[in-house]
């Protein structure tokens, strides 16, 4: 257990930061998942932007690396190509 005022603190801070990011890479896995099941074209050329942003967020943010967010927005865009 901590000793020190800083670091409990710090075990504060890291308990709000997991819960925040826990929540948004749920969002942008639901909203992954959403994309690829989804059919219309119109929809999916809509949703693709958004989508493409949230992975940038969680990139930038290091909740994901950046290479795995690279590779998912280029699979996305081939899925969409694809419809």
């Amino acid at each position: 257990m901590a000793n020190h005022k800083s670091s409990e603190k710090r075990i504060r801070q890291i308990e709000v930061r997991k819960e925040a990011n826990k929540y948004y890479a749920k969002t942008t896995r639901n909203a992954l998942k959403t994309l690829r099941g989804t059919t219309n074209k119109e929809e999916a050329v809509i949703m693709l932007p958004k989508l493409t942003s949230m992975l940038d967020k969680l990139a930038k943010k290091k909740i994901i690396h950046k290479k795995k967010a690279s590779n998912l927005k280029s699979s996305l865009v081939k899925h969409v190509s694809g419809l």
